[in-house]
């Protein structure tokens, strides 16, 4: 009981504030528009800030881990090739999309989110992104114009926006600025620390009812089929595999959490807008993106149970 306990203090709370933003989208009080927003706020100041909080004041040669580092890209490079390989089952058309839906997780905001709520910090989640977010971000643009059946493949200009995109990604500079201070061990005053505070301190309830508020149903329910199919691995599939790998290698506790919001987690909205820009009807994905959003809350759930069972968290 104090297992099951433990995994539903840590679960419950973060989806609520979702559900809280899904609710308040239902109502009226958060339009599509406004979602988006604040999103965009969260992802681009709110989140950095967050990470650059946790880096700056840490001890990073004590924090640093090649090998996590290492482990999050490796596992993250295999998923999206075997989503490509098992892609094929499928008709052409859909082929793109079901590879970015599996594989690409809302690792930031609900990576930070967990953590947060078990832990009281963010862990080892700057790591896991640094690790995982680039390849999320470069292979979605690779995958979805090389699969898409009505286009001749992926353009140099394009290529260069997705690089310019990586290289400028918030979330990313968060985390280099947060390094590089702690590097160099620059003082943070009090004036300045509690302003990071009270502005890092709004990023987690604010991501996850955007995140709840832009989730919408109406454009669910098409093609089913392929989105069950992404939703099992993106839910089961990674984490069966590779938890008992991380596990192997001797990772515990924040870093073995991180593992699994990094495989389990659900697919993150930003998919959808990607998918719709390179020419796709998106029906798959935001299938893929409320299931998963949904289901999550008592999958992840069960999988903390089962590693809390465990003794390794």
């Amino acid at each position: 009981m104090d297992n099951l306990i433990f995994c539903l203090n840590a679960t419950v709370p973060v989806f609520l504030m979702m559900l809280l933003g899904f609710l308040f989208r239902r109502v009226g009080f958060v339009d599509k528009a406004f979602a988006d927003k604040i999103n965009g706020f969260v992802f681009k100041a709110a989140l950095p800030v967050l990470l650059f909080q946790d880096m700056s004041g840490a001890d990073f040669f004590a924090q640093w881990d090649g090998g996590f580092v290492g482990l999050c890209f490796g596992v993250t490079a295999v998923s999206i090739l075997s989503m490509v390989l098992l892609s094929h089952v499928l008709s052409r058309e859909l082929r793109g999309e079901f590879v970015q839906a599996s594989y690409r997780s809302s690792v930031a905001l609900l990576g930070v989110a967990f953590l947060q709520n078990i832990y009281g910090t963010a862990g080892a989640a700057p790591l896991m992104i640094i690790g995982a977010v680039p390849l999320y971000n470069i292979a979605a643009v690779l995958i979805l114009a090389l699969m898409h059946p009505d286009q001749g493949g992926l353009s140099r200009d394009r290529l260069l926006r997705t690089l310019k995109k990586v290289v400028t990604n918030p979330i990313l500079i968060g985390i280099v600025v947060g390094m590089v201070w702690a590097l160099l061990r620059i003082p943070q005053p009090v004036i300045l620390q509690k302003s990071v505070d009270s502005f890092a301190g709004v990023a987690t309830p604010m991501g996850l009812i955007g995140l709840g508020a832009s989730v919408d149903p109406e454009q669910a329910l098409a093609k089913l089929k392929p989105s069950l199919l992404a939703v099992f691995c993106k839910l089961f599939l990674f984490a069966a595999v590779f938890l008992p790998l991380a596990v192997w290698l001797g990772y515990r506790t924040d870093k073995l959490v991180t593992v699994l919001i990094m495989l389990a987690s659900s697919t993150t909205s930003s998919s959808y807008v990607m998918a719709r820009g390179q020419g796709y009807d998106g029906a798959l994905t935001a299938n893929t993106i409320l299931l998963t959003t949904f289901l999550s809350a008592f999958t992840l759930t069960g999988w903390l149970y089962v590693l809390r069972s465990m003794g390794l968290i």
